[in-house]
């Protein structure tokens, strides 16, 4: 399990005590390859899913293709990503 940096829920650095705040990052990860929009990233402008691109997209292939192929690249082992009912549910972790 990946430990880093954690971010708040408004996306800026958790700081407790006057310090940073680290634990597991698995899904932070997840969040951000999945908000990225490629380009984003300076030292790996390929990297991101762009999600927001898909949302009226009639056929989820492509978008669930992408997810897959981010996650992989950034060392994740994919057990299954499903849509349901304008839900996304992934299941992915690093090993």
């Amino acid at each position: 399990m990946p430990q880093d940096i954690l971010l708040d829920e408004t996306g800026d650095l958790a700081i407790k005590d006057g310090d940073f705040v680290i634990g597991e990052s698995t899904i932070q990860h997840q969040q951000l390859l999945l908000a990225s929009q490629k380009g984003e990233w300076k030292e790996n402008p390929l990297v991101g899913v762009g999600i927001e691109n898909y949302l009226n997209d009639d056929t989820t292939n492509d978008m669930m293709n992408e997810i897959s192929s981010q996650f992989e690249k950034d060392g994740m082992k994919i057990k299954s990503i499903n849509s349901a009912n304008s839900e996304l549910l992934i299941d992915a972790s690093y090993e």
